[in-house]
């Protein structure tokens, strides 16, 4: 039986172990409470592996065709979360 897959935000919850400045985690509580904790964490990350396909795109997209102006960097990150959020659905990294 092959083991399942999850895209970035899918799947059952897993405990990690996860190390954090002491003056991190107590903004962290404060802002969103103890119960909050791992799913700020968890939003947080999935907000940077995004940003870092989108990066991964545009570095491959300007190895192919050339530079990126930063106004069309701008539309490119604005179009790529408004897919996402409407179909909540995430990309594969890599």
């Amino acid at each position: 039986m092959g083991e399942t897959t999850y895209s970035i935000g899918e799947g059952p919850a897993t405990r990690v172990s996860l190390s954090l400045p002491e003056g991190t985690a107590e903004a962290i509580r404060a802002r969103v409470g103890k119960r909050e904790f791992s799913a700020f964490i968890a939003e947080a990350v999935e907000r940077e592996l995004r940003g870092q396909v989108l990066d991964e795109y545009l570095a491959d997209y300007e190895s192919r065709k050339g530079p990126v102006p930063e106004s069309a960097r701008r539309r490119a990150r604005q179009v790529f979360d408004e897919v996402f959020a409407e179909e909540a659905a995430w990309p594969a990294a890599g």
